[in-house]
């Protein structure tokens, strides 16, 4: 047997590769990590973490206006400061940071600050020179923000700049109609810039269910976010002034203070020299891999958004513990991609578990849908006409739940235990048995009609 200078080495300390190396060392692997930026990934350092933090942000802007309505003296012009809350927000950042940093090095997995390529089944070469060797190779290097290929796409910026941000811009214009499009837009408008979204196709959030994202698009355009469908980018200009101005194919050219590129993201395979061991990447740029994330090449496995499979936080550390129990624990795992519950931190926010109504018609033939739509309690004395929109899917014959899709105040958490209720096979006689809790937005889930 050759002697390697590790038994795992992994490549990106984001959430998947940190979970797998933790527990792979744990279960008394000799294990490496490089990352050529931070340890924590996307998700920790400009991604689902920072983003939820100025969503709470965001959300002060109508719950300080909706507060005289519940008898509070608040001044008409409260002064809202960028800099205070980016800066405490990166803070945060760091001190997450710091404790993946933390946890790696209390399970003696080595943390290399350099880019790791590829060089063979069994080798890699360090941007500082140095070679190294290992038994497995795990790449976990995830993904990053596509860019359009338009003239002057380089005054643009993407989700990875937003929150370095010197101010909040007076006018902004998001490419894209995915969540992180969505999210954004919500957020600048509640700290006050125009926003315009624009979008190729007449969708947004494609993959939700359709009564919810509708929903969702009447409520943004109520509140004054504007959006261009069947538009594609065709070039930015920038002025002296440093405004930038937008041409687009079947509307006229928008003038605006900021650009943000939410169209995608990409999987971060080119240069890591995959090819030298045989890895095979798929039309997509991602990496090809089997039901135990290994790859076309037996040494070498992939965790992530790398693959291209579900781009979620919870995904990538799933198949990083399941990679690890299955090298290194002697406890075959995988994951299971069923039921996967996710959210969209708009304003306001939706979520959703298991069939769209859409899918569950072309895969089950026979449904049945239950829906509560209703004004949350708190809409209601804030004197606001917003509503919220509850709906779940059945199995036309067997009255088992096959999805349940929200959006309203609060429902990324009530979609956590729904998901348990989905996953676990429930019915909806199990949640009209259910006595409701009074009074609630959650109650609504057990009283659907």
């Amino acid at each position: 047997m050759p002697d390697f200078d590790y038994d795992l080495f992994v490549i990106g300390a984001g959430s998947g590769g940190t979970r797998a190396a933790r527990v792979s060392a744990a279960h008394g692997a000799k294990v490496a990590v490089a990352e050529e930026y931070r340890v924590g990934g996307t998700c920790v350092i400009r991604g689902c973490v920072p983003k939820k933090l100025l969503v709470y942000g965001a959300h002060f802007a109508e719950d300080l206006k909706d507060a005289k309505r519940f008898g509070w003296d608040v001044p008409d012009d409260c002064a809202f400061s960028w800099a205070t809350l980016r800066d405490n927000v990166m803070a945060e950042v760091d001190r997450i940071n710091g404790a993946y940093t933390t946890t790696l090095q209390n399970n003696d997995v080595e943390i290399i600050h350099a880019r790791a390529v590829v060089t063979g089944p069994n080798s890699l070469k360090l941007d500082d020179g140095r070679e190294v060797t290992a038994k497995t190779i795990l790449v976990a290097v995830g993904a990053h923000p596509a860019i359009p290929e338009c003239t002057g796409h380089e005054h643009g910026i993407t989700s990875n700049e937003v929150f370095h941000l010197p101010d909040v811009p007076k006018r902004v214009l998001i490419a894209g109609a995915g969540y992180i499009a969505n999210e954004f837009a919500g957020i600048f408008h509640q700290f006050g810039a125009h926003v315009t979204l624009i979008n190729r196709t007449k969708e947004i959030l494609r993959g939700y269910d359709l009564s919810i994202r509708d929903r969702l698009l009447q409520i943004s355009l109520m509140k004054g976010i504007d959006f261009r469908f069947d538009a594609t980018f065709q070039g930015v200009e920038k002025h002296e002034d440093g405004c930038l101005t937008v041409t687009m194919s079947g509307h006229e050219p928008i003038t605006v203070d900021l650009v943000l590129f939410a169209t995608g993201r990409v999987p971060n395979t080119r240069g890591l020299g995959l090819e030298s061991a045989g890895v095979t990447i798929n039309d997509r740029g991602a990496i090809a891999v089997d039901d135990d994330n290994r790859s076309t090449c037996p040494s070498i496995y992939a965790v992530g958004d790398v693959t291209d499979r579900i781009q979620l936080t919870p995904i990538a550390i799933r198949e990083g513990q399941a990679f690890a129990d299955t090298l290194f624990g002697g406890k075959p795992t995988r994951v299971d991609y069923d039921c996967v519950p996710s959210a969209v931190f708009s304003h306001p926010p939706m979520a959703g578990v298991g069939m769209t109504e859409s899918e569950a018609k072309q895969k089950l033939g026979t449904v049945r849908v239950y829906t509560a739509d209703f004004r949350p309690m708190k809409n209601v004395l804030a004197n606001r006409d917003e509503r919220a929109l509850y709906k779940m899917v059945c199995h036309g014959e067997t009255d088992r739940i096959v999805g349940i899709h929200m959006i309203g105040p609060d429902v990324a958490e009530m979609m956590q235990v729904a998901a348990v209720a989905v996953k676990a096979g429930l019915t909806k006689a199990d949640f009209d048995s259910t006595v409701a809790l009074h009074p609630t937005m959650a109650e609504e889930l057990v009283l659907m009609k």
